[in-house]
């Protein structure tokens, strides 16, 4: 059992190892200075490292790092605002077509997004948002929102009737007892969805660059595709702007795991 269990433990070492190696390499490329970019063998750690790459970053960069976070900010807000009342709706208050619902968000989140963009573009075009935050910010909660809605079903259905119930009997209604019970008991989905919404937001590229590829604001995903095309020498920058833009999504993962643990697999066990 343990010269088993040893080798378990080496293969998961070596596979995370060759998954977390272009991470590494991201971060080497983005501390070498130009003039040893080109060096073969590539030097395995960053030789004569320099920040030259990151300073770049803080004087080209940053208006796109500011656009993506009101873009991905936004996003949490409209899925939460509109996820966590339907999750509460289909948990709850169980209305008729329930199930059919459910199936259609299914179906929703199988729709690739190339089809969906196109049909964003022609609609953004009549209603005049396109190259627009406010575009970005509802096309992406279109790919948030069927999720948030099922997270929120599966976890709102596992919080004991008897909360419901004794709400009702102080004289509160659907609202009141979904903002003061059920929201307050929720954490876990909320963070799990909040998360989910912002790093679709923040990494999206596709929305990006068909709906505001000519907006005045534009994320940081349309930053380093523009940054690639104008520097493709400067590789340094090129990278540091990939790391700086890696860092908000890796904070984020770290800091809420557990609550993510717990809210993704609500309602896997059934009581």
């Amino acid at each position: 059992m343990k010269r088993r269990s040893w080798w378990l433990t080496a293969l998961g070492v070596l596979f995370t190892a060759a998954m977390l190696f272009p991470v590494y390499w991201m971060i080497n490329v983005s501390l070498t200075r130009t003039s040893d970019m080109r060096k073969s063998p590539p030097h395995l750690i960053p030789v004569d490292g320099t920040l030259e790459g990151y300073s770049a970053v803080l004087r080209q960069q940053l208006p796109y790092l500011g656009t993506s976070v009101l873009v991905a900010l936004g996003t949490v807000i409209v899925t939460l605002a509109l996820a966590a009342p339907a999750g509460y709706s289909l948990a709850k208050l169980r209305p008729k077509g329930g199930g059919a619902l459910n199936f259609t968000l299914l179906i929703a989140q199988m729709i690739p997004a190339i089809v969906m963009t196109m049909g964003f573009y022609t609609v953004y075009i009549k209603l005049g948002i396109l190259n627009s935050v406010w575009g970005l910010i509802i096309a992406d909660s279109t790919i948030a929102v069927p999720f948030g809605v099922l997270i929120f079903t599966a976890f709102m259905s596992r919080i004991p009737d008897e909360l419901v119930q004794a709400a009702r009997i102080d004289g509160a209604g659907a609202l009141r007892t979904f903002r003061s019970v059920i929201m307050p008991v929720s954490r876990n989905a909320v963070v799990t969805v909040s998360l989910f919404a912002f790093l679709w937001a923040w990494s999206d590229f596709l929305f990006a660059n068909t709906l505001d590829s000519g907006g005045a604001l534009q994320p940081i995903t349309l930053g380093i595709y523009a940054y690639i095309g104008n520097n493709n020498q400067q590789w340094n920058a090129i990278m540091a702007t990939a790391v700086v833009a890696s860092v908000p999504a890796a904070v984020l993962l770290v800091l809420a795991q557990r609550y993510v643990a717990a809210g993704v697999t609500a309602g896997a066990v059934k009581d």
